[in-house]
Formats: C-alpha cells, sequence, structure tokens
C-alpha cells in the first residue's frame, strides 16, 4: 500500500497542475467559508507563495486538523448533497493536494474562540500545531510549490506565464461574488483591490472603465432556469479572447457549446473573426448539472444542453434588441424568443421530434455541414477551377513539387511574363513549364512574413513606421503581461510600445508592413494568435510570437490582389527557404501537370 504522502502527491497531480490551482481552490474555500474580505498575496509567481486571508467563519482546532486529510470535508453529508450542490468546494480533496507539494503554514480562529490554531505542514506530514493569536477567519500560505517534486516544478512556464493564469482564476472568482470585496498583490505591489458592489460595477473595475457605457443587460426568468448578466454592444468584440464568462450557479466554466449560442446570437453584428464580451451567469436546480466530472469542476455536464442552448441564444438577442443595439428582429420567426416554449414546458418526445427540423439541430447535423467536401467524389479537388480561365497554350513558369530544383526552373522562367490569376479570391494560379500551380494566398504569405520575422529576430531588427497620433491600448491584466513579456523581441520586430500605467501602453509605431490607423487591430490580432499557439508546448516563446505575427499579418482569403500582388507573392514565396509549407504545415501550392490534365480529359485515347 502507498504510504499517505505519495497517495496525496499523486492525487495532487490531478488537482493542483501549478500555482493558479491553489489560487483558485483557496479562494474558493475563502468563499465557502462566509468571508466578506478576501486577500491574495503572491511572490514569484506563486512559485515561491500564494497566500489568502480571509474574515470568513474560521475552523476549530479539530477541523484545523482535520481539513488536510484526504476526502475530508464537512461539505457533503450524504450521497444526495452531490445531486445538489450549493458550495464551490466539496471532494475535499484541494487542502490535502497542496499540503503534498508545498510547504504550509495555517492561521485560523472561528468568531466564538478567544486563541486560534496555528499548524505548520511539510510533505503532507505535521510539523507544528500550537494555539496562537490570529483574527477570526483563516490565513493559509502555500510555500515553495512542487519542493519535493522538482520534476514538476521544473514544468513550470515563465513567471509571467504562471501569473497570467493566477490572475485569470483570481478574475473569474472576484467576478462571480460582486458582493464580496479582493484585493491581489504580487511581489509587494497592489494589481487589485475591488471593492464591494453591483455586478456592473465589478466588470467594469475588471475589465476597464471604457465599458461603462457600452453593456448590454440580459435578463430573462423561467421556471427552468434564470439568466443574468452583460454582454457588450457589438462594437467592443475584438479578435482576441478574453472577456468571455459563464457562470452556472456561480460557477465558472468552459463550455464551447454555450459559446457558440453567443456568438450565433450575435450573428450578422460582428465579424467571424471577432468575439463579443459577456459576463453570463445562469442559475438552475443543482439536480439538472453534473459537476464531478472534471478534476477543476470547469468543466460540467447537462441534463439538456438543447434547451440551455436555446434559452442562452433566445436571451441574448431580445436583450441586444430590447436596447436598440440591434436592427428591428423579427420575433415571430423565432418561437424560441416569442415563447420560450422549449424551457417553459416539458420537452416531450413529440417535442424532441419537432426539435430535429429546427436551425439549432440542423447546425450541429453532419449532413447539413456547408463545409463537408463530397468525399465519393474523385474530381473533388478540381471543383473550385471548373469556372476558371481555359490553360494558355504556351506554359511558361517553371516549378515542380521538388524544393531541390524549385529555384532552378523558377529562375529559367523569369524572363518570361505570363499574368498570374486570382481564383475565387483565395487562390493564385500561375502556369508553370508542366502544367500550372495553384497557390493558397494566405498559406504563402504567411511562410513569406514567418521568415521576414525570423531574420529580423536573428539578424536585423525591421523598421518601425511612427504614428502620427500615438494611440493609448488598454489590455486585459492577463493580456497585459503577455505584451510585457514579449517587448524586446516587439520593438525587433517592428513595435514601439511603452508601459503608460496598470495594464496600459502607448503604441507609437508599428512595422512598416502594417496600415496606419490599425495599430489596435493588429496588437488584439497578435494576442489572440499567441494566446492560440500557447498550448505548443514545444514551441519557444520567440518561435510562438513568429508565427503568431506572420497568421496575423497574412492576406486573408477574400481579398483581392492586383497582377502585381499577386507576382510579388509567388516570386517571394520561391525565395523562401521552405516554399512548400506554411509555419504550421499546411501547403502553400499544389502542381498540376500537363501529362495529368490530358489523361484526365481522355486526350491520350
Amino acid at each position: 500500500m502507498l504510504p499517505d504522502n505519495i497517495a496525496n502527491q499523486i492525487a495532487a497531480g490531478e488537482v493542483i497542475q501549478r500555482p493558479a490551482s491553489a489560487v483558485k481552490e483557496l479562494l474558493e474555500n475563502a468563499v465557502d467559508a462566509g468571508a466578506t474580505e478576501i486577500q491574495l498575496f503572491i511572490k514569484d509567481a506563486g512559485k515561491e507563495l500564494v497566500q489568502v486571508i480571509d474574515n470568513g467563519s474560521g475552523m476549530s482546532e479539530t477541523d484545523a486538523r482535520m481539513c488536510f486529510e484526504r476526502h475530508a470535508t464537512s461539505k457533503i453529508q450524504s450521497i444526495d448533497d452531490l445531486f445538489h450542490i450549493r458550495t464551490m468546494g466539496f471532494r475535499g480533496e484541494a487542502l490535502a493536494s497542496i499540503a503534498a507539494v508545498s510547504q504550509v503554514e495555517l492561521k485560523s480562529r472561528m468568531h466564538t474562540e478567544e486563541i486560534g490554531t496555528f499548524i505548520e505542514i511539510d510533505n503532507s506530514f505535521v510539523k507544528r500545531q500550537e494555539p496562537c493569536q490570529t483574527a477570526v477567519g483563516t490565513s493559509i500560505a502555500m510555500k515553495n510549490l512542487f519542493f519535493n517534486v522538482p520534476a514538476r516544478r521544473n514544468f513550470l512556464k515563465s513567471n509571467a506565464a504562471e501569473m497570467r493564469h493566477i490572475v485569470d482564476e483570481f478574475i473569474r472568482v472576484a467576478l462571480a461574488f460582486p458582493h464580496l470585496q479582493f484585493s491581489l498583490n504580487s511581489n509587494g505591489q497592489q494589481m487589485f483591490h475591488l471593492e464591494k458592489g453591483s455586478l456592473k460595477q465589478r466588470v467594469i473595475a475588471i475589465l476597464g472603465q471604457h465599458y461603462n457605457s457600452k453593456l448590454v443587460t440580459v435578463k430573462e426568468s423561467t421556471d427552468y432556469m434564470n439568466i443574468n448578466g452583460f454582454v457588450g454592444k457589438p462594437e467592443t468584440a475584438k479578435k482576441t479572447r478574453g472577456d468571455q464568462f459563464f457562470f452556472v450557479n456561480n460557477r465558472f466554466i468552459k463550455s464551447g457549446y454555450l459559446h457558440h449560442a453567443v456568438m450565433n446570437a450575435f450573428a450578422e453584428m460582428i465579424p467571424a473573426e471577432n468575439y463579443p464580451l459577456y459576463v453570463l451567469f445562469i442559475d438552475l436546480d443543482p439536480a439538472h448539472i453534473d459537476i464531478n466530472v472534471h478534476p477543476t469542476k470547469q468543466e460540467i455536464k447537462f441534463d439538456d444542453e438543447k434547451i440551455l442552448y436555446a434559452f442562452v441564444q433566445s436571451a441574448i438577442k431580445h436583450a441586444l434588441a430590447q436596447f436598440s443595439v440591434t436592427p428591428a428582429l423579427d420575433f415571430e420567426l423565432d418561437p424560441g424568443i416569442q415563447q420560450l416554449d422549449a424551457v417553459t414546458q416539458p420537452f416531450t418526445e413529440q417535442k424532441k421530434a419537432q426539435s430535429a427540423n429546427t436551425s439549432i439541430y440542423k447546425t450541429f447535423m453532419h449532413a447539413n455541414q456547408a463545409h463537408v467536401i463530397d468525399q465519393a467524389s474523385n474530381l473533388r479537388h478540381w471543383k473550385d477551377l471548373y469556372e476558371g480561365p481555359p490553360a494558355p497554350e504556351k506554359p511558361t513558369h517553371a516549378h515542380t513539387e521538388t524544393a531541390s530544383v524549385i529555384d532552378e526552373r523558377w529562375q529559367e522562367a523569369a524572363t518570361d511574363h505570363k499574368v498570374p490569376v486570382q481564383v475565387h479570391q483565395q487562390f493564385i494560379l500561375s502556369q508553370i513549364k508542366s502544367g500550372f500551380i495553384l497557390v493558397d494566398q494566405r498559406a504563402a504569405h504567411e511562410r513569406i512574413l514567418y521568415e521576414r520575422y525570423q531574420r529580423a529576430l536573428a539578424e536585423k531588427p525591421m523598421a518601425t513606421q511612427q504614428s502620427l497620433f500615438p494611440q493609448t491600448l488598454e489590455l486585459l491584466p492577463a493580456d497585459a503581461i503577455i505584451i510585457s513579456e514579449m517587448l524586446p523581441d516587439l520593438q525587433a520586430l517592428g513595435y514601439d510600445l511603452e508601459p503608460f500605467g496598470q495594464h496600459t501602453f502607448v503604441v507609437r509605431g508599428t512595422p512598416a508592413d502594417i496600415q496606419t490607423g490599425n495599430e489596435q487591430a493588429s496588437i488584439e490580432g497578435l494576442l489572440e494568435q499567441f494566446k492560440h499557439f500557447s498550448n505548443e508546448l514545444k514551441l519557444s516563446r520567440r518561435e510562438k510570437l513568429v508565427r503568431s505575427m506572420a497568421r496575423n499579418n497574412a492576406i486573408p482569403p477574400g481579398r483581392s490582389l492586383d497582377t502585381r500582388e499577386m507576382q510579388n507573392i509567388i516570386d517571394e514565396l520561391f525565395a523562401c527557404s521552405t516554399p512548400n509549407v506554411s509555419p504550421g504545415g499546411r501547403f502553400t501550392f499544389i502542381s498540376f501537370k500537363l501529362n495529368d490534365l490530358e489523361r484526365m480529359f481522355e486526350r491520350g485515347a
């Protein structure tokens, strides 16, 4: 049988993955304790210290000792309690896991007691327990995370990256409980001080004062569930994620399904690649959900997701129309908005059959996906070209799919001047001696920019285009940390940025190839792409930055190109060291050989 301390370390691997995991658990315990003031102290991005001090109910001497035992919790008394959970924590794993991978000091006192309890734990073993003088409530300090598991400590990311995760967890808990006071101090500096107030005041305090007049209230109630909160007006939508929050029974959750419902509600009001702000709280009977499906409790199951989808989408559409944010909407076309029958009435077998014909249901059915290609057709690669221009009589540009002969054949054809053709504003068709090539304009431009930015970081910094009127850029706290960490590399890539107060930067210049006046969108897009690459653990920070810049600034599908722009893309692509694929591994072009075309049209028969 495993010793308790080793068993705890194994269990801790699921619960405490990084300092932010401990922050979440300790803040939620403070909320469950009935605290009205909660302070969070961080040192060295949580690697040296995570401390939470609250003025909650405190613990008796017995409870203070028992709380570090595995599955010791006072929040569950019977099996039925598992299906009616209203507290944030309930499994009794958090403190045992924290004590297994760090050095812990706890002080706690109940208001009925004159003296409190002090406990010191090291690697799950109690080193000291004694009475102490302390304020009512609990102070718990987690020091030297993973000191006894050095391999796991080595997997922690940079301080800036770990601090971003901590700020994310802090914001999620603070948004869920606006009636409580929260503060966050990092390395002796105060990052947040959030007074008690309304949800709107809390949203503005965290996300920025500029949202004060740009929030739309969402509020709908039925017998099955309630929803309240805010969405941002369409003009506040950004290219970066980060302003999206879903809470179910005050618990932050991640749900791509419900996010899709919000995006559908904003359809045709914001660009497809933008994300609206939303802070939405769904309240329903805990019997309808299962939150015990993931160690972090951020992923939950609903007994009927379709009802939630329709309810969320309808409530947001209703709110946007009510506040005259959108053009007049014909609610008669959508019975889900008009009467909310799917929510207010039982979901019978007859209604299930009816729902199969709705657009919501069809959207998620394979046969109705617009992007599904007819796999039975052997000629599917040629469908996009059937309206293209007829093949010229004499191919002149030379190229084959073999990288080693690309440059030789391309130079051989450089004296000819055949005009490339754009196909559906996505591809560039150009002749070569053996047939023709079809270039993906975005993938090709991404490869060109990627190698250009790599050279800028390794050899010569890029030119900066100074802005006539510098812009002030206010970011989310987590995004501000990302930008601060990347400032030296951003300057080498042509950005002229300076910190300007908390979470704010002044943009004085951008790379010369970025259109003037597009500074904010450029940086927001860069941030979004950087977050996209954040899960690629094998990539260095610089590599993520270069790939993000290339993807963000590449020519998008749907943009018309003139002849010179198309020729430049072709010429620059084949001057690259690796012209065949984009940085992400997609083909930049496909070769079509003349003899294959002749066979296809049975010319040889």
